[in-house]
């Protein structure tokens, strides 16, 4: 997907408020549904995390380091998937534009 299209789809899902955690709770477990299924291979999951990061870095603080900040929601996002990471309230430093010292 091209940039701008990208931004768009971006556009129109904060219009519609999809971004609730309901939403991503849900896809979630409708991934991992469709995976354990064996009807979404994981090429396609990647492909899928892949848009999900893209997404969620055009969110990015402006004082994060944008590799730091990807590389960051990465691993989180396949913790995720694979159930293994509990999320807490607040984002590690690296997604909160801060070096993980400071």
């Amino acid at each position: 997907m091209d940039p701008r299209a990208e931004k768009r789809l971006h556009d129109q899902i904060d219009l519609l408020g999809l971004r609730a955690q309901a939403t991503s709770v849900g896809y979630l477990t409708l991934a991992r549904e469709l995976v354990r299924a064996g009807v979404l291979g994981e090429d396609a999951l990647g492909r899928i995390k892949d848009a999900i990061v893209k997404e969620l870095c055009l969110s990015r603080p402006p004082a994060a380091n944008k590799e730091e900040f990807e590389r960051t929601v990465r691993l989180r996002l396949d913790a995720l998937f694979a159930g293994e990471d509990a999320v807490g309230r607040t984002p590690p430093p690296e997604m909160a534009g801060q070096t993980p010292d400071a």
